[in-house]
């Protein structure tokens, strides 16, 4: 068969889950209710012998004179005192069930029962912490509830009022004592305290004389606060700079000379004795020149130019004495004497510019040179505050550390010393432990606990019994157990749905079961036939299949009804069908058809002629469909003799030329080889499986028989009819 067709069947599953639980508990109610009757059985009889219980309480509200005062609320200081005195409401509660405090309330109460011990007294104490509901939280208070629990009244309320007297008397007693201690703890703690001040306090002032420092946290912020102003002042000068740097090489190259030059120049233009020689010159020049144009020699001639000399001199020793250090600039240069002090008015005021502007950028290079070194000399001491800080830091804090100690200390002796005189801790009695009142036994909680406790018990029984169980309860249970296309599932039959006149009260269940075909014209079913023979015609659509056998495991699983229901279904599709009851040692269709059973398959495998109309006829209740039906015939003498032969290997090839299909409903598989005789002679096999009465072994068994005959599916028979009320109405075919 091919097998990619496979997953052309699809069959609505079940989802595990609350359904499943509430389908076990409903199939093992019988376990469910007897656990929940015998749990309700035993809980009322605990209860009816049960002794009565009472039940006495008393509040006592605990607070110390010392926490309850506080300090003045100006001074925010903890108080510095022993660690006991703190009321600590866990151990409070430790001490209140202790059997010291309690040996002394049984002491007191051994006048009146002298059998009494602290371990009765326990088993029915209780001491716990108030809780104050404040908001969405749930705060401890001061309060601790004494509960005592016991069958006899008035001695509930005998004990608490022991109890009251003894934690009074062990309080007082114990905060005392507390007080005591922590007042000789703080006079052992002062002299301590006061040296490590003195130390402390000397270390501080030795810090400061050596590193001469008052407070180094105060200085290093003013020496980053002057470290910041410089590098803004720093910033501010080094763009003056470049601004005057830029200046500079403009007024250089409008003049032509170097700052030097333009002062020299501007120095002896200004100077009317230089210019007065300069004229001098020029006039002796122009005198010369005119000579010359007269005389090429001659004593005029020789005279100018000695005058000429004369007056070079005198201006050689005029731009010494205006220059002075300066005048051999002039000479290193290579300028004329005559020529550098000769400037216009417009040179004379670049030349003013360029030398202001030479003196501004020197007075700004020495202020950048100043700056940085202002500026390495700040980081140079502010690489030296971490290691100070550090060490001022550890010295400071100590020393006002041990002085809030001491602080505390002296003012901590002061108040244990007014608590002493004042008597410790107040204890107050909030409920004062009446006469018990009766609490138990409760008939209504004891048998909603018994209620609780039987479900639980029968849940656990019947899912043990579900457990223990090997029947197949559901369609998923055959898809588990073997590896089959589940083809479809046949609803259960509602008994008052087809026969309501069977469910009369008291009635026996035998008598209800519907008849064949009853159920065979039954919408539902019908519908479930219909879909399940298409699931069959799509799963062998490559290889249509002409014969088929219909069989399961056990005998009453539905087999022939399903057998009949197929053929209808088929014939409803325009196909001739035959059905074969093949069932030799136990024949049924024909009593449900109503046919004449003389003659049928028997005869025909026991003899030699064709199959005729006497033999085959036709399904009296379905004359309008091609449907065919070939009876059992006689029982004969041996069954597997007749079904192995070669006969019906031939009537088989006959059936599947004569007919569209040819249905066989053989004997179940187990325990006889007639299903397996006869489906060797058909193209596929059907397996029927009936929730509730068939077994998982049983389904296994059957399958792994029948696996080599071309086992082409598996259809689920009984199972829970869907909430679709589709065709509820629909009238029966």
């Amino acid at each position: 068969m091919a097998q990619s067709n496979l997953n052309l069947i699809t069959v609505a599953d079940p989802d595990p889950g609350y359904g499943q639980l509430l389908s076990v508990l409903m199939r093992r109610r019988l376990w469910l209710i007897g656990g929940l009757g015998l749990s309700l059985l035993a809980a009322a009889a605990l209860t009816l012998f049960s002794k009565p219980t009472y039940r006495s309480s008393m509040q006592l509200l605990s607070e110390s004179n010392y926490r309850s005062r506080k300090t003045d609320a100006t001074v925010n200081t903890p108080s510095f005192a022993d660690s006991n005195v703190e009321i600590d409401n866990a151990t409070q509660l430790n001490l209140m069930r202790s059997s010291q405090l309690l040996q002394r309330a049984v002491d007191q109460l051994k006048i009146s029962d002298p059998d009494l011990t602290v371990g009765d007294l326990q088993k029915g104490l209780t001491v716990s912490q108030v809780m104050e509901q404040r908001g969405n939280d749930k705060i401890n208070t001061s309060i601790f509830d004494v509960v005592y629990v016991d069958h006899d009244r008035q001695k509930t309320q005998a004990v608490l009022q022991a109890l009251q007297q003894v934690y009074q008397q062990y309080n007082l007693e114990q905060q005392k004592s507390r007080l005591t201690k922590g007042l000789r703890f703080i006079d052992e703690q002062i002299p301590i305290v006061e040296a490590r001040v003195n130390q402390a306090e000397a270390a501080l002032e030795q810090f400061r004389k050596t590193q001469d420092l008052i407070d180094p946290e105060l200085q290093s912020k003013a020496t980053v606060d002057s470290l910041a102003a410089v590098q803004r002042d720093q910033r501010t000068n080094r763009t003056e700079l470049q601004d005057l740097k830029a200046r500079n090489g403009a007024l250089q190259q409008q003049l032509g000379r170097s700052p030097q030059q333009a002062a020299i120049a501007a120095r002896l233009s200004q100077s009317s004795r230089y210019q007065a020689l300069l004229n001098e010159i020029q006039k002796t020049e122009v005198a010369t020149v005119q000579q010359q144009l007269r005389f090429k020699k001659g004593p005029f001639i020789d005279q100018l130019r000695e005058q000429r000399q004369r007056q070079q001199a005198l201006l050689q020793q005029e731009v010494q004495r205006i220059l002075g250090a300066q005048a051999g600039a002039i000479a290193q240069s290579g300028d004329s004497l005559i020529s550098i002090g000769q400037l216009g008015e417009n040179d004379l005021k670049f030349a003013g510019s360029l030398v202001e502007s030479q003196v501004n950028l020197v007075a700004a290079q020495a202020r950048d040179r100043s700056l940085t070194n202002n500026e390495l000399q700040l980081r140079a001491e502010l690489k030296r505050f971490p290691s100070l800080l550090a060490e001022y830091n550890r010295l400071q804090p100590n020393v006002q550390v041990n002085r809030d100690t001491l602080q505390q200390l002296l003012k901590a002796r002061q108040d244990l010393g007014l608590e002493i005189a004042r008597g410790g801790f107040d204890w107050q009695v909030v409920e004062q432990p009446k006469v018990g009142r009766q609490t138990g036994p409760s008939w209504l909680r004891n048998l909603l606990l018994g209620a609780v406790g039987g479900l639980m018990l029968g849940g656990v029984a019947a899912f043990l019994r579900e457990a223990a169980d090997d029947a197949v309860r559901t369609s998923e249970d055959f898809r588990k157990q073997v590896s089959l296309p589940l083809l479809g599932m046949v609803p259960d039959v509602p008994l008052g749905e087809i026969n309501p006149r069977s469910m009369m009260p008291f009635q026996r269940t035998e008598t209800l079961a519907p008849s064949m075909m009853q159920v065979i014209h039954w919408a539902p079913f019908r519908e479930s036939l219909d879909l399940i023979y298409k699931n069959i015609q799509l799963l062998t659509a490559a290889n249509p299949l002409r014969s088929l056998v219909v069989t399961s495991a056990l005998a009453g699983e539905g087999k022939s009804t399903i057998a009949l229901g197929l053929a209808i279904s088929a014939a409803r599709l325009h196909q001739r069908v035959l059905v074969i009851d093949a069932d030799l040692r136990r024949p049924g269709l024909h009593k449900q058809l109503e046919l004449p059973n003389e003659q049928g398959l028997s005869n025909l495998l026991s003899s030699d002629r064709m199959p005729s109309q006497s033999v085959i006829q036709p399904a009296g209740n379905y004359s309008d469909l091609s449907i065919s039906v070939l009876t059992a015939g006689p029982a004969p003498s041996d069954p597997v003799k007749l079904l192995s032969s070669r006969r019906m290997k031939e009537l088989m090839a006959v059936f599947e030329q004569t007919y569209d299909l040819v249905i066989v409903d053989v004997p179940p598989v187990l325990g006889i080889v007639d299903a397996m005789l006869a489906a060797s002679f058909c193209d596929g096999t059907l397996m029927v499986g009936k929730i509730g009465q068939v077994t998982r072994q049983e389904v296994t068994q059957a399958v792994t028989a029948m696996n080599r005959l071309n086992l082409i599916g598996m259809i689920a028979n009984g199972a829970t009819l869907p909430s679709n009320q589709y065709y509820r109405n629909v009238p029966a075919y």
